[in-house]
């Protein structure tokens, strides 16, 4: 059974950074490619950034582009998606996903497989 456990999602002042971290169970994350998505209140979901089974990262969010970054540690099973100089408009549920094919594709927002989400807030 495939499961996604998201983490690190908090409260941050415009500026900030924080890390997130989707863990995963059931699967070997590094034979697939893993998405990371958001949405905020009223608006519909957006892709943010994938990274492939061969560690290629694609940018779905133009608005994230030398702020965010995505990664992956195969020996914890866990992909990571590091958030620097946060802005008020980065507020949103950021879940990660897949869809346990190895590449990224599409618009970044379409996956069989969802973790439970992460809030992320910020607030000064």
């Amino acid at each position: 059974q495939v499961q996604l456990v998201e983490s690190g999602g908090g409260l941050v002042q415009p500026g900030g950074s924080l890390r997130l971290s989707c863990a995963a169970s059931g699967i070997t994350l590094n034979y697939y490619a893993i998405g990371w998505v958001r949405q905020a209140p009223g608006k519909e979901r957006e892709g943010i950034l994938c990274i492939s089974s061969s560690a290629d990262s694609t940018y779905y969010a133009d608005s994230v582009k030398g702020r965010f970054t995505i990664s992956r540690v195969n020996a914890k099973n866990t992909v990571y998606l590091q958030m620097n100089n946060l802005k008020h408009e980065d507020t949103a549920v950021y879940y990660c996903a897949t869809d346990l094919g190895p590449e990224c594709y599409g618009s970044g927002n379409d996956y069989d497989y969802w973790g439970q989400g992460t809030q992320v807030t910020v607030s000064s």
